[in-house]
């Protein structure tokens, strides 16, 4: 482990102004975590344009703050009114908000904030031990190993979000199809500039991210009307007692394992998480009985889990150049976009980002709980905001971090008709996370393939012959057939079940 990077890591993050920007980034993450219908994933893709003109370490670090508090933060709206306001507090509502309405609302937000901040420190200590181990190995990979693991990276679309593996292909192929945009390097040709001179250098990730998380959304939420929920306003927050500790430590380090594994996996996310760290909660428990009912086990399993995920999915999208989610994929952007390398040359050259970030995320872990228990009560009212003026603030909030971002307004149309296509997409089933995956990675695979292929003298057999790209390849195939193969053999364990034993 190098000590000098740890120290000047520590150094760039131990200073009052980025301590400001980080508790800054951890409010708005909560904030924004308690509000229906944004996400941490838009947040970061607002935040953006606007790290511009900062140190970019800093940067990098309040995006992994705002991610970490967002999380966090859709668990309070949940447990108070049973309107989650993040994707993987819905696990979370299952039990938080029976408790609630029993009484002991304070009781199961505490659960809540002590069972994420235990998960996420957790797993960022794992993450701080398997980043560099994985940088190292990956530092001997060569062009054709990178493309075979970009290409798996890809593969894993058809597990990042929904329910059809094919609608997640789909909108991922159409991603990469955007990142070709432009004049290919390599070759000089031109490819889908129709004659416009302003595509030459392709099209700009910033404005089509913030269309399509923050417009897109947005477009979808003016459809509804203002939601009216059941609030439950007898709030004292209270750490969880002994007894509670006694109860749900088992479930917090059992969750915390899960949840950094299932965030390690590239696309699998903090939802799956949760999910899994709630049904193992359940299956473990001595009062399974009691889920749905109220049961602090389930609170506290899928609550370590996801924010145990937000960690794990740091370690690829650092530590490998394959985002670990959709949110981290917006991170992974930002990376390229202050002049970072992800992968295994970021802990070579820079490596005093990782423990920045480590850091950052530190400190997050620690200031949502402070920040979370003072003012849950306070997060809770932030619904009832209406959507009249909250949404035309996210536009004029998304029109200027396009506009900012190269200041120019062929940016802003791209935003605009991005948010439209992504607006229609989820209203036919595709989900924003796998275009944004295709649309980073594609530039990564598009990168190696041609610079391999100037290494083979075109001859591309010659991908083959590598071990490690083989095992790629074949996971990679393994990962695009699993959603057919999964039922096939799930029928076959159940008729072997039912089979008479001889």
């Amino acid at each position: 482990m190098n000590v000098d990077a740890i120290l000047l890591g520590l150094e760039i993050i131990m200073n009052p102004v980025s301590i400001m920007l980080i508790l800054v980034s951890v409010f708005l993450g909560v904030l924004i975590g308690a509000l229906p219908g944004l996400s941490s994933t838009m947040a970061v893709a607002l935040l953006l344009p606007f790290t511009i003109g900062l140190d970019p370490v800093v940067a990098i670090a309040m995006m992994a703050a705002l991610y970490c508090a967002g999380t966090f933060g859709g668990s309070i709206t949940a447990i108070l009114i049973n309107a989650p306001g993040a994707p993987p507090a819905v696990a979370t509502a299952l039990d938080g908000y029976p408790l609630a309405r029993r009484g002991e609302a304070g009781r199961a937000l505490g659960v809540a904030a002590i069972s994420s901040v235990a998960g996420g420190i957790l797993s960022l200590f794992i993450f701080i031990v398997t980043a560099p181990w994985l940088a190292a190995v990956a530092l001997s990979f060569r062009p054709q190993e990178y493309f075979a693991l970009t290409l798996f990276g890809l593969s894993m679309l058809a597990a990042i979000s929904g329910t059809s593996s094919l609608r997640n292909i789909i909108a991922g192929l159409f991603g990469v199809m955007v990142s070709m945009v432009g004049i290919h390097l390599v070759t000089g040709v031109e490819r889908f500039t129709f004659g416009t001179t302003v595509l030459y250098d392709g099209i700009d990730f910033v404005p089509v991210l913030i269309g399509i998380f923050a417009i897109s959304e947005m477009l979808k939420q003016s459809q509804a009307g203002d939601a009216v929920f059941e609030r439950i306003r007898a709030v004292t927050v209270r750490l969880p007692s002994r007894d509670d500790l006694r109860q749900i430590w088992k479930t917090i380090l059992r969750s915390t394992g899960i949840g950094t594994i299932i965030g390690i996996l590239p696309a699998e996310g903090t939802t799956v998480a949760a999910i899994m760290g709630y049904n193992e909660a359940k299956r473990w428990s001595k009062h399974p009985e009691e889920f749905g009912k109220g049961s602090i086990e389930g609170i506290a399993g899928p609550e370590a889990a996801n924010n145990a995920g937000t960690s794990g999915a740091m370690v690829p999208t650092l530590a490998l150049g394959i985002p670990g989610s959709g949110t981290t994929a917006v991170i992974l952007a930002a990376l390229t976009m202050h002049g970072f390398r992800p992968g295994p040359f970021l802990m070579r050259e820079t490596p005093e980002i990782l423990y920045a970030i480590f850091f950052a995320m530190l400190i997050a872990n620690v200031a949502f709980l402070v920040i979370g228990l003072l003012g849950a009560k306070v997060f809770s009212l932030v619904t009832l905001i209406p959507r009249t003026f909250l949404w035309p603030a996210v536009f004029c909030f998304a029109v200027v971090g396009a506009f900012a971002y190269q200041q120019q307004m062929f940016d802003v149309w791209v935003m605009l008709i991005a948010g439209l296509i992504g607006y229609f997409a989820l209203r036919h089933g595709f989900g924003p996370a796998p275009f944004v995956m295709g649309l980073v990675l594609g530039q990564l695979i598009e990168t190696n393939w041609s610079q391999s292929m100037i290494i083979f003298n075109g001859d591309w057999t010659r991908f083959f012959d590598s071990a490690v790209g083989n095992l790629f390849f074949a996971l990679t195939v393994l990962s695009l057939t699993s959603p057919f193969i999964k039922p096939m053999v799930t029928r076959v364990i159940r008729r072997f079940r039912r089979s008479p034993k001889s």
